[in-house]
């Protein structure tokens, strides 16, 4: 019964019968206003019927979810609809965390002389997040300490996606990509400054597209991610660093992305007999993280499947999002977790890689689950079942025949991506 129809009865009533009458019938019209007055004050949208995981708390199983402003706020096996305003029926679908990409390349501009940092080379966070559950994505070092206030005013303050970045340890950040630097753009205080000045925006520091053979970019970095308390965040292409040391150096929780790219300016992560290389082994127990960074040219299946048939399976699925890997292989983030899908990963632990250790990894533990009180950010997804092609950096396919979709994203409580229209009215309703 509707507000309108309640609020009719009681009129009805106070004027067809006496005072006393209308006073024994005021509970009965109470019990009618309180299921649309209940609704009013619990939930802004429900979740119906989905299949939660939520690989922080454990949830992996049948169970609704409600929302209020901008938060969750339940999560429960059955949640009557009549105390919603909205409920989407998501039966047959996964409900997620909102993913989190940690390595994109999103300081996009028009400047035709740069590369990624405000150039043509990176691209707008929003054409490509909401589509594929993405409601976090990181920066990989794009912008530098001389550039970060530019990056944040042009990016991370028009962005609908939360943008959140890593600072390349050279002021001018990522430019070409030629992987020529010099040394006196690098300043560890300076860098350190821009961290404190942005202590919500900058996750961690970058390093990588280095050709020289000078340890001191490497050193720099990880001695202001040390200071700052944050993660390095290792992006290799530094041919004259042997990657053993490398990973050697690296401390628990920092970053190894591009972890299964055969590209020849750096060792294996096989040895000859496609066996996992034993420095790969320790850093991995050692604790540190292995991102998949696919991008255009840094994922290849000679790796990846041998890894994954002696269970080396990536931590988390860094796109390496940027203008020219996004049309290729790569695609989307929920291609790379489709492909971990079809080389044997299980699903629960493809989607804590694409949320839960994800968040870790940039050390944000507010996000990446599904916490009750926690910010509503969340992919509803659809495995496809069918005949799917995945491709590697080097033009190899392999099959599958499961595929992840994003059916919907909510960010911060909105609906910022419907794929088939759940939220939206039949249009013979409107009529």
């Amino acid at each position: 019964m509707t507000m309108v129809s309640c609020w009719s009865e009681m009129r009805n009533i106070l004027f067809k019968v006496t005072y006393d009458a209308a006073k024994a019938a005021l509970p009965a019209i109470l019990v009618c206003l309180l299921p649309v007055c209940a609704g009013a004050q619990s939930y802004d949208l429900l979740l119906k019927g989905g299949h939660v995981i939520d690989p922080k708390n454990g949830i992996d199983q049948s169970m609704d979810l409600g929302i209020k402003g901008k938060t969750i706020a339940r999560v429960a096996r059955d949640i009557p609809p009549g105390e919603a305003l909205k409920v989407i029926d998501v039966s047959g679908l996964y409900v997620v965390p909102g993913l989190i990409d940690p390595h994109a390349h999103v300081f996009f501009g028009s400047d035709p002389e740069k590369g990624f940092n405000g150039g043509a080379s990176s691209v707008s966070p929003d054409a490509f997040s909401f589509r594929s559950g993405i409601t976090t994505i990181v920066d990989a070092g794009d912008a530098g300490w001389r550039n970060f206030p530019d990056f944040r005013k042009q990016v991370i303050e028009q962005s609908d996606t939360r943008v959140l970045a890593f600072i390349n340890i050279f002021g001018h950040g990522l430019t070409s990509g030629s992987g020529i630097y010099k040394m006196d753009d690098i300043d560890i205080d300076s860098t350190l400054s821009m961290v404190r000045r942005y202590p919500d925006d900058i996750v961690g520091v970058r390093i990588g597209h280095f050709l020289g053979k000078s340890w001191v970019p490497f050193e720099a970095a990880l001695k202001s991610a040390q200071q700052s308390n944050r993660p390095l965040l290792l992006e290799c292409h530094t041919p004259e660093l042997s990657l053993d040391e490398l990973l050697e150096r690296m401390r628990p929780g920092d970053i190894f992305t591009h972890a299964f790219g055969a590209v020849n300016d750096r060792l294996s992560i096989l040895d000859e007999e496609d066996k996992i290389q034993s420095y790969v082994l320790e850093a991995r127990e050692q604790g540190i993280v292995f991102d998949v960074g696919h991008g255009g040219g840094s994922f290849h299946y000679s790796l990846a499947v041998p890894a994954s048939e002696q269970g080396l399976f990536p931590d988390t699925f860094g796109t390496d999002l940027h203008r020219y890997s996004m049309n290729g292989g790569m695609k989307d983030m929920l291609n790379i977790m489709s492909t971990y899908l079809t080389l044997g990963q299980r699903l629960k632990e493809v989607i804590a890689g694409g949320s839960w250790k994800a968040a870790k990894a940039i050390q944000r533990s507010d996000l990446g689950h599904l916490d009750e009180g926690g910010v509503a950010d969340i992919a509803v997804l659809k495995v496809e079942k069918g005949n799917f092609g995945y491709v590697d950096s080097g033009g190899n396919r392999i099959d599958g025949n499961k595929k992840l979709n994003a059916e919907l994203t909510i960010r911060e409580g909105e609906i910022v991506w419907d794929q088939n229209g759940l939220s939206a009215k039949r249009w013979q309703e409107n009529q």
